[in-house]
């Protein structure tokens, strides 16, 4: 059965980005240790810690498909029409771009909702064993329709005092989560966390 994950990084005070999307202050796990993982996209490589490498060598192991909102879409110029992670990504959006310059790139656009996108994500994931959330819109709404089976942070020992909040708008609370499981890396705390339940 395919698990649907939501994993971003955050800050210790809850931001996933500060005011102006800015990431700077939290994604420095990612290129501070001794151990190389080539990404998907061109001229990319991490520099992870040893603790680190594995929790991003399982993603791209196991990650299917990944969802994600049109705003994270916009932000990110769609990476350029390839991800990191070198899997296929469905946006939800209220309307489809006109404009999108990359017609053959594994992107499908998904007007229906989020409960859609999952069972688009999940068709196209295939034997892969996750789905993977992007964004905090799409992971709030996931948690909200029960759609999520587990939350991965990578905690970063920073206060940015203010922000983009991870889990700011949900709807329905409080959400239980299980025990978490603790990964302990270099300027980063990765805390892997099953929903039990929500509401």
């Amino acid at each position: 059965m395919t698990k649907v994950i939501a994993d971003m990084t955050m800050s210790l005070d809850g931001f996933v980005a500060d005011p102006h999307d800015g990431v700077e202050h939290l994604f420095g796990w990612y290129f501070n240790g001794p151990v190389a993982i080539p990404s998907k996209a061109d001229r990319l490589t991490f520099q992870v810690s040893e603790a680190s490498a594995p929790h991003l060598r399982e993603a791209f192991e196991h990650l299917g498909a990944l969802v994600v909102g049109r705003r994270l879409f916009d932000l990110t110029d769609g990476w350029s029409g390839r991800h990191p992670m070198g899997v296929p990504v469905i946006v939800v959006t209220h309307t489809v771009p006109d404009d999108w310059p990359h017609d053959d790139a594994p992107f499908t656009f998904v007007t229906e909702g989020v409960g859609r996108a999952i069972e688009v994500a999940k068709a196209i994931a295939g034997d892969r064993k996750w789905v993977g959330i992007g964004g905090t819109t799409v992971a709030q709404q996931c948690l909200d329709l029960g759609l999520l089976d587990e939350i991965r942070v990578a905690l970063v020992p920073v206060l940015l005092g203010e922000g983009i909040p991870w889990f700011a708008n949900l709807k329905s609370t409080p959400v239980e989560l299980g025990d978490p499981r603790i990964i302990a890396g270099t300027g980063v705390t990765h805390l892997y966390c099953p929903v039990r339940s929500a509401g």
